[in-house]
């Protein structure tokens, strides 16, 4: 045996093409990578590759699945469906904080796959056997 400690299952993550919508109604595609690490099990990351560095939102993974099927959320994101006018099934997502607020969409057949994967990781209602309590207690208490 060598001492390391099994971390369990790895993060989840994807990187998808998402619009980011103006006050005008105009799109413009980003580059958005979503992450889920089962080490913060509650939690989804976005990372916006658009600027340097870049910018990255982290909300309820409870969220972003309830949202891709029905409008969710209360505070600084908003997460809902939609059909754009071609047919397309897509997921809105506004992001509101100090700087400001974006509106981002993406096909929600981009979106599925990476919920598939994280609920795969770590199903729905078993978040909690996988937080590390112990371990983030001593990271407190070591001013991690």
């Amino acid at each position: 045996m060598d001492g390391k400690r099994n971390t369990g299952p790895v993060a989840v993550a994807r990187t998808l093409t998402m619009d980011q919508i103006d006050s005008a109604g105009n799109a413009a595609p980003m580059e958005v990578e979503f992450r889920y690490d089962p080490h913060d099990p509650y939690a989804v990351s976005l990372s916006f590759v658009t600027a340097d560095p870049s910018v990255r939102w982290t909300f309820g993974r409870d969220l972003l699945m309830e949202g891709m099927y029905e409008p969710a959320g209360d505070g600084d994101v908003h997460v809902f469906p939609s059909v754009e006018g071609s047919g397309v099934a897509v997921v809105l997502m506004e992001l509101v904080g100090p700087e400001g607020e974006a509106l981002v969409k993406a096909r929600t057949r981009d979106v599925e796959p990476f919920v598939d994967d994280m609920c795969a990781l770590v199903p729905p209602s078993t978040e909690s056997v996988h937080l590390l309590v112990d371990e983030a207690i001593e990271a407190i208490l070591n001013g991690a």
